[in-house]
Formats: structure tokens, C-alpha cells, sequence
């Protein structure tokens, strides 16, 4: 399963996410796991991708080769990057909505 933690400060802004493990391999296709994988890493890259290529905004990303992944704004999030960590979590919620446990779960913490 995929856990996704979703950072937000005491306004309720998002200032980061983290993503742990995989959905898993499908043996059936149909299974929907490796479709779940594809559409995270898809959201979530273009996301990283987006917000480097279109803002000024500061950010780390920790990447494991153990399925983890970690994006946290190091400075005030712009009108720009929160509109696209919107669409991260409109479109992970989307996934987890359709697909479910045991594919993907998503969290909400206050840091």
C-alpha cells in the first residue's frame, strides 16, 4: 500500500508530502496495483517537475530506493505551488476514492 502523509501548517497550508511504499505488483493486471503506481509517480513528479519549472519556491526532496519519498517546501509556499500541491491532493484523493486499501491511504499532519 501506498501511505501518503500530506503536511499542513496551523493555517492549513500544505508545506510538504511524504509517500511510502507501493501499491504492489499485479499479477492480474486488472488488479489495479500497478495502475495505482503509474498514477502516484505520475501526480507526483509532475508535481516536483511543475513547481521547479514554473515558481521560485525553495524545496528538498529525499528519495529511498525503499519506495519513499519526501518533498518539503524549505520557504513561504506561493499562490503558485499551493495551487499545485492542490491538484496533488485532488488527484491522489481521486485515486484513493476509486482504488482504495489496500492500494493507497491518505493522511493529513499538522507540523
Amino acid at each position: 500500500m501506498i501511505s501518503v502523509t500530506v503536511f499542513v501548517d496551523s493555517e492549513q497550508h500544505y508545506s510538504g508530502i511524504q509517500l511510502l511504499g507501493h501499491a504492489g505488483l499485479a499479477d492480474n493486471p486488472q488488479d489495479g496495483q500497478d495502475l495505482v503506481c503509474a498514477a502516484v509517480s505520475a501526480l507526483t513528479f509532475n508535481m516536483v517537475n511543475s513547481v521547479e519549472q514554473f515558481t521560485e519556491d525553495s524545496f528538498e526532496v529525499e528519495e529511498e530506493e525503499s519506495g519513499s519519498l519526501k518533498i518539503r517546501f524549505t520557504s513561504d509556499i506561493s499562490s503558485e505551488s499551493q495551487l499545485l500541491m492542490n491538484s496533488l491532493i485532488f488527484g491522489l484523493q481521486d485515486i484513493e476514492e476509486e482504488y482504495g486499501e489496500p492500494y493507497i491511504k491518505i493522511r493529513f499532519r499538522e507540523v
